[in-house]
């Protein structure tokens, strides 16, 4: 079965972004729905990232050294993208959006999940982990997904990116060690049902978001829907593009570093926005 390789180093990288700018309203591209959809996502990481570190450290006992290691730098690093995604946030509603029913919704979603066993937490933890780094890969390996993007969001974006492609064996190892006792079929059956159910709330979730924030902007109606559908399955077509890659989480053998991509964190290191992000960027 594929592992985390054991050469794998995860880098927790101690950027700001944006300090003291101002974000246009649309400020990818100048396009109201591609704005919407990052904004949306965007208000589920302060609190999300905080239930993934909680769901990792609780099982962390009894670990290996090299898993042991691996998650107090994936906690570094989700604390991180923490502050950065509040920042980020704070730009969003001073550019005159509300994003209380956002926050209300993650809110809800989170605390059904906590009053479970905490395996169900690691469980969902293990699933949204594999979710977002397929999500962060592709957003590496295409730039049309921020192409003409405000500076310092996409910076920011694309460095959340890289280290969600570095940890994104963290939260499944994790998920190995506390169900290493598990008959193969039940551990199967359990993370094939939690990935089915945060796929269905990720895609409600963050739709009902996106129709909140352009009903913010005066859209609504049949059209509103066809261009967010365009948005996400079409051109850029991220949900479309991530497909292969989540079907492969049901597949036997699967382990998220049985593709290793760490050449596009290498790719995307080497962008002068991203040693600038120090300076130019941040305060």
């Amino acid at each position: 079965m594929p592992k985390t390789p054991t050469d794998l180093t995860i880098n927790p990288r101690d950027r700001r972004f944006g300090r003291g700018l101002a974000l246009d309203r649309w400020w990818l591209a100048g396009d109201p729905v591609a704005t919407a959809f990052y904004n949306a996502l965007s208000v589920t990481f302060p609190k999300g990232e905080g239930f993934f570190i909680d769901s990792v450290r609780r099982f962390r006992d009894g670990a290996s050294p090299q898993l042991a290691g691996e998650i107090a730098a994936f906690t570094r690093q989700e604390v991180m993208h923490t502050r950065e995604h509040v920042a980020f946030n704070r730009r969003v509603t001073d550019a005159g959006y509300d994003v209380s029913a956002l926050e209300r919704r993650v809110d809800d979603r989170l605390a059904l999940v906590r009053s479970k066993a905490p395996i169900a937490s690691l469980a969902a933890t293990m699933a949204l982990e594999h979710f977002t780094a397929i999500l962060a890969h592709e957003l590496l390996a295409d730039p049309r997904h921020l192409a003409n993007a405000e500076a310092s969001a996409r910076v920011m974006w694309r460095w959340h990116a890289m280290e969600e492609i570095e940890h994104k064996g963290v939260a499944y190892d994790t998920w190995l060690h506390a169900t290493k006792d598990w008959p193969r079929c039940k551990r199967w059956k359990v993370k094939a049902k939690v990935m089915l159910l945060v796929t269905r709330n990720f895609m409600v979730d963050r739709t009902r978001g996106v129709l909140e924030l352009a009903r913010q902007d005066g859209l609504a109606g049949p059209r509103l829907w066809a261009r967010t559908f365009w948005f996400a399955f079409v051109k850029p077509g991220m949900m479309r593009k991530i497909a292969a890659a989540w079907i492969a989480f049901f597949l036997p053998g699967f382990h998220p570093w049985k593709h290793d991509d760490r050449a596009l964190i290498a790719t995307a290191e080497r962008e002068p926005e991203q040693g600038q992000a120090g300076a130019a960027l941040a305060a």
